[in-house]
């Protein structure tokens, strides 16, 4: 089956160290439609500090989902490419949905 890709919009996230487990997570930065608290499924890579430290910041392609009626979440494809965002593109990324929001 393929990908509706009508369903999937650009998210900006970032990895965050969860104070529960000290694993890095990946979550949505505030200021976008999406709570901060709302989990990412996406790809495990994102979440390997020897790769990407702690609060590196991605550009996703995701969308909202929930699994058989559970709980809502973000999820990203694993086979898209990773954008890795620098603060001055988050920034401009975040400001720009700023604008765009009615």
């Amino acid at each position: 089956m393929a990908r509706d890709t009508w369903a999937y919009r650009e998210v900006a996230v970032e990895s965050v160290i969860d104070p529960r487990s000290g694993a890095l997570r990946i979550r949505p930065m505030a200021g976008q439609a999406f709570a901060p608290s709302l989990p990412v499924q996406c790809s495990r890579r994102l979440c390997d500090p020897a790769v990407y430290p702690a609060g590196t910041k991605f550009l996703l392609s995701a969308k909202l989902t929930d699994r058989l009626g559970g709980p809502q979440f973000l999820y990203a494809y694993h086979g898209d490419p990773v954008v890795v965002l620098t603060n001055a593109a988050a920034k401009k990324f975040l400001a720009a949905f700023r604008r765009g929001r009615i």
